[in-house]
């Protein structure tokens, strides 16, 4: 049996985390988190303390700024019982930096999303659920600048990437989620 996929989705501060560890904390068994973040500012540090204090500390963390789909494996090569993975959109942030004078726009669009296709094909090969977090950054208002821009783009291409292979999808809005797949129209 392939694993269950689920994606949660929301904008800055929604609840989408808090949410994504309520539904991995319904496991029966331990939890492996993979945390996509890299600290670079205090800022940063603040957001990344906030998350670990409110985690488990029995649950077993990650760390995969690169390569998420080698550490998917093997978290899912361990005793979890579910996999949350949080964020989709920071692990692109992350391709998208370490590409992004090394290659074309199209290039690394293609590179992201050619990386997102391995994350969610590893997603599939074990048999414990995998939560993915994500951020819908295409709702507010078009960048001033090209890397902003650019990076919206792939963000929302990686989204609906992983709303196709996801079996459930939530959207986290003002801290309720609602399911949002099973209501989809598809033409």
């Amino acid at each position: 049996m392939k694993a269950k996929v689920i994606l949660v989705t929301g904008g800055a501060r929604s609840g989408k985390s808090t949410f994504a560890e309520q539904l991995a904390a319904q496991a029966a068994g331990p939890v492996a988190y993979i945390a996509t973040a890299q600290v670079y500012d205090e800022e940063m540090r603040h957001r990344v303390d906030l998350h670990q204090e409110r985690r488990p500390a029995h649950w077993q963390t990650y760390e995969a700024p690169y390569h998420a789909d080698t550490v998917l494996e093997e978290a899912l090569q361990g005793p979890a019982q579910a996999v949350l993975f949080d964020c989709l959109t920071l692990y692109t942030t992350n391709l998208l930096l370490q590409l992004a004078e090394s290659v074309s726009r199209e290039q690394r669009a293609a590179q992201i999303l050619a990386a997102i296709d391995r994350l969610l094909a590893a997603a599939r090969q074990g048999t414990a659920p995998v939560i993915f977090v994500t951020n819908e950054v295409g709702m507010g208002i078009v960048p001033e600048n090209p890397l902003a821009r650019e990076y919206r783009d792939i963000a929302g291409w990686v989204n609906q990437r992983a709303a196709v292979a996801a079996d459930q999808v939530y959207l986290v809005v003002c801290g309720l989620a609602t399911e949002i797949k099973k209501n989809a129209v598809w033409l």
